[in-house]
C-alpha cells in the first residue's frame, strides 16, 4: 500500500464529532483522513439550537467551518463512504471508490438515521413544524397549539416535557393503546393540562405550507375522521444507529430502547483495540455539543495512545 494511502487515523464521518476528532486530531500533527458521505442527521433542520457561540447557526454552515478549520492543519477530508473495514493489526478500509487506505487508529462517527412514523405529511415537514426534541425547537415553537404524536408509552414522557414550552398540548395515541398508560401517567397528564386524544392519526392537515392541524382515522360526520387543530407536532422518529462497521470490526454493543451502541470507556475507546466510536455512533442522546465534546476527547486519547504506543517501541 501507497503512503498516500497510509494514516495514522481514518475517521468515519464527517458530522460534529468526526470534524471534531479530525480538528483535536490535525493539531497534534497526526496524519488523518476523514472519509465523509455526506449525510449528516440534522440536515432538515434550518438551525441548531443550545451550542454555546453557535445558537441558530445552519447546520450546513457549521460543518462547512468545521471543514475549513481541519483543512488549515493538513487533514484531509474526502466524500465517500466506507463500505468495509478489517484488523490485523492496523486497520484497513475500503471505499465505495474503490480506494482502500490503512490506519493505526479508526473513529467510527456514523452517527444514526431517523425513521419516521408512517403518517402521511410527517416526513415532509420534519424539521419544519414537524420536530422531535424540545430543547432543539421548543423555544422556536413556544406556546403554539402543539400536539405529540405517541409511538410508545414513552411518549407520555416527551408530552409532559414539552408543556414546558407550550401549556395548550395533545397527546394523539395514535398507536399507542389507554390502557397501556398507567395510572402515574394520566395523574400527570392531567395535572399537567395535556389532553389525551385516542384513536391513529390517518394524515397531517397542510394549509398554505403550513401545519393546521391532524385528523384522526374516522370518526367525523362522514366518516372522514375529526380534525384537530394545532401548528407544531413533536414525533420521536425510531433510531436506526449505523453501526455496520463496528460489527464487522466485532465491537461488543449493548442494547437500548433506541438501538445498538458499542460499548465504550469514557473516552469512546470500544472493546477493540484502536477502534473508538464517538457522536449518535456512540449514544441515542449526543445533541451537536456533545457529539463535538465526544470527538475532542477521542481525538485527544489517541494522540496520547500513539504517543505512548510509538514511546513503547522505541520510535521517538
Amino acid at each position: 500500500m501507497t503512503e498516500n494511502n497510509s494514516y495514522e487515523v481514518v475517521v468515519v464521518g464527517g458530522g460534529a464529532a468526526g470534524l471534531s476528532a479530525a480538528l483535536v486530531l490535525g493539531r497534534s500533527r497526526r496524519r488523518t483522513l476523514v472519509v465523509d458521505a455526506g449525510e449528516p442527521r440534522n440536515a432538515p433542520s434550518a438551525h441548531m439550537q443550545g451550542y454555546l457561540s453557535r445558537d441558530g447557526m445552519s447546520p450546513a454552515e457549521f460543518l462547512a467551518i468545521g471543514r475549513e478549520e481541519i483543512a488549515r492543519y493538513g487533514v484531509e477530508l474526502v466524500r465517500d463512504r466506507v463500505v468495509d473495514a478489517t484488523r490485523e493489526g492496523d486497520f484497513t478500509a475500503v471505499l465505495a471508490s474503490g480506494r482502500t487506505v490503512r490506519a493505526r487508529q479508526l473513529v467510527i462517527a456514523t452517527g444514526l438515521k431517523d425513521e419516521l412514523p408512517p403518517v402521511p405529511g410527517l416526513a415532509e415537514r420534519f424539521g419544519r413544524d414537524v420536530v422531535h426534541c424540545p430543547y432543539c425547537h421548543g423555544w422556536e415553537v413556544r406556546d403554539l397549539p402543539t400536539g405529540v404524536l405517541a409511538t410508545s408509552p414513552l411518549s407520555v414522557h416527551q408530552a409532559l416535557m414539552v408543556t414546558q414550552w407550550s401549556k395548550d398540548v395533545r397527546l394523539f395515541l395514535h398507536e399507542v393503546g389507554e390502557s397501556e398508560l398507567t395510572d402515574q401517567d394520566l395523574r400527570r397528564l392531567a395535572t399537567a393540562g395535556v389532553a389525551v386524544v385516542p384513536g391513529e392519526v390517518a394524515e397531517l392537515v397542510i394549509t398554505d405550507d403550513r401545519l393546521t392541524g391532524v385528523r384522526i382515522a374516522g370518526g367525523g360526520p362522514s366518516g372522514e375522521g375529526t380534525v384537530h387543530d394545532l401548528e407544531v407536532l413533536y414525533a420521536a422518529p425510531r433510531a436506526v444507529p449505523n453501526n455496520d462497521l463496528l460489527i464487522r470490526l466485532g465491537a461488543e454493543l449493548r442494547e437500548t430502547p433506541f438501538g445498538s451502541y458499542p460499548v465504550i470507556d469514557e473516552r469512546g475507546l470500544t472493546t477493540v483495540p484502536g477502534l473508538w466510536a464517538a457522536g449518535n455512533a456512540s449514544g441515542f442522546a449526543e445533541q451537536v455539543i456533545n457529539a463535538a465534546s465526544r470527538g475532542y476527547r477521542a481525538g485527544a486519547a489517541i494522540n496520547g495512545e500513539l504517543l505512548m504506543a510509538d514511546l513503547d517501541a522505541g520510535t521517538p
